[in-house]
C-alpha cells in the first residue's frame, strides 16, 4: 500500500498536484487526482516513449532466418583462381583448392578476449558458382540480435564448414577461433573449428611486409598492397558499443555500419591471398580486380 501511495503522489506531482499527507489534510478536493486524470497521464507518458522508441531507425540488413539472428547474403564477381593456389608464402610445401578456402571474421563484445566476450557477428566468404550469377566470392553473414540466439548462431556457422574447409583469417588464429571454440563449449555443442586446417595471413604479411609500413593492420595492408580505401568505415574498436546501443533501442546506423566493416573484412582476406600467393610464386594468380590502384571498397 506504501509504494502505492507514493507511486500517486509523484504522478500528481507530475500532473501538477500534490498529495494530501498526515500533518497537512487536503482541502481541495477539486484538485485531487481521481481515476480517469491518472490513466490519462499514463496514457500520455506512453505515448511519449512509444513515439521515442519509433523515431529511431532500427532497420537492419539481411533477413531474420530464426527469432533473434540476421542472415546477411551477397555475391561480388571475383571469380575464383582457375588453378590451386600455391601456399609457399606461408611456408607450406602444397596448394589449396580456391573451393576449400572460407574466409572467416568476428566482431565481438569486447577486445580482450576471455569468456565473458562473445561473438555477435560472423562474417565469411568462399567462392561459389551461384546458380543465376555465376561462379564469384559468396559473402555470407550472421548477426546476433539478442542473447539467446547465440546457438542458433553458433549451429548455423558450423554448418557452412566441411571436414575438408581451411579457415583463413587475419589474426585468427590467436583470436576469433578460442573466442568461438569457447563459446562452443559455453552453449555446449560440438567445436567444429578444431578439426580444421587454419591459414593465418597475418603471419606471412608480417614476415613480407614488416618495416615498410607504419604497421600491419589489415587496413594498412589494404591502403598500401590492395590499393583499397574503405569510405565511411567504423573502426572495430567501435562495434561493441554499436551493438550494445542496439540493444538498449537505439537507432541501427553505426550497427549497420559495423555489418559493412565485417563483410570488407572478409572480402580483404581473399585478395590479400591472393596477393601473398602471387608475390611468392613465379606464376601470376589471375583475379580481375585484384591489384586496381585506389578502389572503393567491395
Amino acid at each position: 500500500m506504501s509504494a502505492a501511495i507514493d507511486r500517486l503522489r509523484i504522478l500528481q506531482r507530475q500532473a501538477g498536484t500534490s498529495a494530501p499527507t498526515a500533518a497537512t489534510p487536503d482541502t481541495t478536493p477539486a484538485r485531487t487526482a481521481d481515476p480517469a486524470s491518472l490513466h490519462r497521464l499514463l496514457r500520455i507518458r506512453e505515448r511519449k516513449a512509444s513515439s521515442q522508441s519509433h523515431s529511431a531507425d532500427r532497420t537492419l540488413p539481411g533477413k531474420e532466418i530464426v527469432p533473434g539472428l540476421h542472415l546477411i547474403s551477397s555475391h561480388l564477381p571475383l571469380p575464383p583462381p582457375s588453378t590451386p593456389i600455391p601456399l609457399g608464402f606461408a611456408r607450406r610445401d602444397s596448394s589449396i583448392a580456391p573451393q576449400h578456402l572460407l574466409f572467416f571474421d568476428t566482431e565481438t563484445t569486447g577486445l580482450a578476449g576471455g569468456t565473458g566476450t562473445r561473438a555477435f557477428q560472423i562474417g565469411a566468404a568462399d567462392w561459389h558458382d551461384d546458380p543465376l550469377q555465376g561462379p564469384g566470392l559468396r559473402v555470407r553473414q550472421l548477426l546476433m540480435t539478442t542473447m539467446a540466439a547465440e546457438p542458433a548462431m553458433l549451429r548455423a556457422f558450423a554448418g557452412w564448414l566441411a571436414p575438408d574447409t581451411v579457415l583463413c583469417s587475419y589474426n585468427g588464429r590467436c583470436y576469433d577461433a578460442p573466442l568461438l571454440k569457447a563459446r562452443y563449449r559455453l552453449a555446449r555443442l560440438p567445436d567444429p573449428i578444431s578439426p580444421l586446417d587454419h591459414l593465418d595471413l597475418l603471419f606471412p604479411t608480417r614476415r613480407f611486409h614488416k618495416g615498410r609500413w607504419a604497421d600491419c593492420r589489415l587496413a594498412t595492408v589494404e591502403r598500401e598492397l590492395l590499393g583499397i580505401v574503405r569510405e565511411d568505415d567504423l573502426p572495430g574498436a567501435q562495434a561493441p558499443a554499436a551493438w550494445l546501443s542496439w540493444l538498449r533501442g537505439g537507432p541501427a546506423t553505426n550497427l549497420r555500419r559495423v555489418c559493412a566493416h565485417n563483410h570488407q573484412d572478409v572480402v580483404t582476406l581473399a585478395r590479400l591471398l591472393l596477393a601473398l600467393a602471387s608475390s611468392a610464386d613465379d606464376t601470376a594468380i589471375a583475379l580481375p580486380g585484384l591489384h586496381a590502384a585506389r578502389t572503393r571498397a567491395v
